[in-house]
């Protein structure tokens, strides 16, 4: 029987580039070496909207004053974990950013996110994003090791080799 897990993840956007987090701080994570969106699990009774607002001031210092809700993301990891992801941008937000205990926050040009350490799927829903799809859901499927096996867009098995390239 696998494990369900709810989380949100936001990508902050400010002048042709995205918030990303190099998870470097923590031990036994997932996503060591990784970079990332910014956001974190649900906790009891929050909505994907409370969730990616508390997540993102907690882990940046910033505000969010509107969003996009872009997706839902349903990950199979492959070792008994199925999550599902509530993806968020937004490029309106306030505050001061602080560090983070999770990792690194860097300021990314657009066009440099695809040559970092991400993982195979957040290729695929940043090409999503950067076509400005209406909302989706994206089911990615792992081998428990970081591979990804497969994907299905809105329900549709979906070719990802290109994007992997």
């Amino acid at each position: 029987m696998s494990k369900t897990e709810l989380s949100t993840l936001c990508y902050l956007e400010q002048d042709g580039k995205y918030l990303m987090l190099h998870r470097v701080k923590k031990k036994n994570d997932i996503n060591k070496e990784k970079w990332i969106g910014v956001g974190g699990h649900f906790e009891a009774e929050e909505t994907p909207e409370e969730c990616v607002m508390r997540e993102v001031r907690e882990e940046t210092g910033f505000t969010l004053n509107s969003w996009n809700f872009r997706g839902i993301v349903t990950f199979v990891s492959g070792d008994g974990v199925v999550e599902y992801m509530h993806l968020f941008t937004s490029d309106d937000f306030s505050g001061e950013m602080h560090a983070c205990d999770e990792g690194e926050l860097l300021w990314v040009d657009k066009s440099e996110i695809q040559s970092l350490n991400i993982w195979p799927g957040d290729r695929i829903f940043f090409k999503l994003i950067d076509e400005n799809r209406p909302f989706f859901s994206l089911k990615l499927v792992y081998d428990g090791r970081g591979g990804l096996l497969t994907a299905k867009l809105d329900g549709k098995e979906y070719d990802f080799s290109a994007i992997l390239k």
